[in-house]
């Protein structure tokens, strides 16, 4: 498949391209780096301006993707630019360009907000108001096959291959892992139109991905 991924340079990103390219897909990155992130014959890199109109953010993806991942963060320097209208003109895009198939890199309780009284949440509140709308945009707003997958904290541990799905504890989870669940949504239509919170677990990951 051909694949854009947008924030490719991100913790998360660059182990979900890397996982994509050994898979044998042809990925796009998008990132603000000058330098190349993967010397490989199946990627290329773009410097997409998620600020830019939707119109020139269309003209700059000029390929027929068939997916588009979405694990781009401002770090909370610009959320709403970033992590939410930046967010939904890609989804805009993805649809004027015929690619339906969408998937979310999000937070654990983004769309919970009864459980935003938690300090690990409060801290970053404003990030999670810009996930909040960013999700409800592209589960309400847009025909998308879209899923949302929504992490707790991100370590840099080892990868375990096991999560669990929608637990009550938010829980953390090995960037790796978070990664290899992105990656093994990418067909599974199960997962379509779903949203679902991970952590690290006990089930192995492609288990876990065919109970959605």
């Amino acid at each position: 498949m051909n694949i854009l991924v947008i924030g490719a340079s991100g913790r998360v990103g660059q182990k979900l391209t890397e996982q994509l390219l050994d898979s044998g897909h042809t990925v796009t990155g998008t990132t603000r780096d000058k330098d190349t992130l993967f010397d490989n014959d199946n990627y290329t890199q773009l410097d997409l301006d998620l600020s830019a109109s939707n119109k020139d953010i269309a003209a700059q993806i000029t390929e027929d993707f068939d997916a588009v991942y979405f694990t781009a963060g401002s770090g909370g320097k610009d959320v709403l630019a970033v992590d939410l209208h930046g967010a939904v003109k890609t989804m805009q895009v993805a649809e004027v360009k015929g690619i339906s198939r969408y998937i979310m890199l999000s937070a654990v309780y983004s769309l919970d907000t009864s459980k935003w009284d938690a300090p690990s949440v409060q801290a970053l509140s404003d990030y999670y108001i810009a996930k909040h709308y960013a999700d409800d945009f592209l589960i309400h707003r847009t025909n998308l096959d879209y899923t949302i997958v929504q992490p707790g904290s991100l370590t840099e541990d080892a990868p375990t291959h096991q999560i669990d799905i929608n637990s009550d504890d938010a829980g953390s989870n090995t960037i790796s892992d978070v990664a290899e669940t992105l990656a093994g949504i990418l067909t599974a239509e199960n997962t379509y139109k779903q949203v679902f919170a991970m952590q690290n677990g006990k089930t192995p990951i492609e288990q876990a991905i065919g109970i959605v």
